[in-house]
């Protein structure tokens, strides 16, 4: 086996395809079910409006990939450009959102400003009491269900072995690479990527690098089927806790944000909403979608996710043991991100270089 990937959420199993893709030998060893950690729990965003600058080019790749991810992995994953929208309520986020499309357009990334005319014309139903949105619409989303296993199966079919519910009980470097003690036996590689995700500074400490990272879970929850109305994402630009939501082809409409997350113990990393905080988070969800107001929530849910102190994740190779990797730490906003990090891994491990820019996520910024 050339390569061990760490982790089964939509990092590692993307990884593993790619890596595959390259024609390496893969095993990629999953603790649960393959996408059921964060993946499972996040949005389903793909949205570029309002991210770190340098991860613009990651999210570039990234897109690209969404775009063709049913031709690469033989299923739909309910990709849809459907476009992301951010409403603007105040001064405060009409200037956000002017710095950030200003600085984001050499980065290469095109937003429209919508005026509160623009956005009754073209999204009627959305808050009246907007004054204005930025538009991406090359932007939308996918479900988080499918995609990381369907990334697995399409590795498997190119030869990667994948492993689920198996969990790691050691993990040692040798002379000549690493020995993963598991529950399934031990398993030898000379690369180890370490896709961990909420469990990645465990592994990253083993070799003597520490990441400032804690554990939280998003607060998401589904409405019941309506008639379809709203086609983009929608979100805000806000300074605090932000609402989004989006409407599934089956009418539902899942939600998240408008409080703070949910502190979650990495061990043994079971999330669970707080329905205190129902309230909260459907009043912020309301201002963006008022007629949501009448409509029943059926069910929430959450999931374990790691957050990095500079809200930045861990990209690259090890600073201090040759031959191992890290992308984990993606801090809330990874999926998006997914299948290019995926690649963007694949192809530094297999050549020992990368076509994106990922010194920003370097493990060596903790290092003092």
């Amino acid at each position: 086996m050339d390569v061990i990937v760490l982790g089964g959420g939509l990092m590692g199993s993307s990884a593993a395809f790619f890596l595959a893709r390259r024609g390496a030998r893969v095993r990629l060893i999953e603790r649960g079910a393959i996408g059921a950690g964060a993946t499972v729990a996040s949005f389903g965003n793909i949205r570029r409006t309002g991210r770190y600058l340098p991860q613009l080019p990651l999210a570039h790749r990234s897109r690209a990939l969404w775009g063709e991810a049913e031709r690469l992995l033989g299923r739909d994953v309910e990709f849809r450009a459907t476009g992301h929208v951010r409403l603007i309520f105040d001064d405060n986020g009409l200037a956000d959102m002017r710095r950030f499309a200003q600085d984001a357009r050499p980065w290469g990334l095109e937003l429209e400003e919508l005026t509160a005319t623009d956005l009754r014309r073209r999204f009627p139903g959305l808050s009246p009491q907007a004054i204005g949105a930025s538009f991406s619409p090359q932007d939308g989303s996918a479900n988080p269900r499918l995609v990381a296993p369907a990334f697995a199966e399409a590795a498997a079919r190119l030869g990667a072995e994948v492993l689920p519910h198996t969990t790691v009980q050691g993990v040692a470097a040798t002379g000549n690479g690493f020995t993963i003690h598991t529950s399934r036996g031990r398993f030898d590689a000379p690369v180890l990527l370490n896709c961990a995700g909420a469990w990645g500074r465990q592994i990253a400490e083993q070799f003597g690098e520490t990441v400032p990272l804690t554990t939280h879970g998003p607060q998401m929850g589904v409405t019941e089927p309506l008639p379809h109305r709203i086609l983009p994402v929608v979100g805000i630009w806000s300074r605090d806790h932000g609402a989004y939501l989006r409407q599934v082809e089956r009418g539902n409409i899942v939600f998240g944000g408008g409080v703070q997350r949910v502190p979650v113990a990495p061990e043994p990393g079971h999330a669970h909403v707080d329905p205190s905080r129902l309230a909260e988070q459907l009043r912020a969800v309301t201002r963006l979608v008022p007629a949501l107001r009448d409509v029943a929530v059926i069910r929430q849910w959450s999931g374990c996710e790691g957050y990095v102190a500079d809200d930045l994740p861990v990209m690259g190779p090890s600073a201090t043991m040759p031959g191992l990797y890290h992308a984990f730490g993606f801090c809330g906003h990874g999926f998006q991100l997914g299948p290019g990090v995926g690649d963007a891994m694949a192809e530094l491990v297999t050549t020992g270089r990368c076509e994106t820019p990922l010194e920003p996520f370097h493990i060596s910024r903790f290092a003092a």
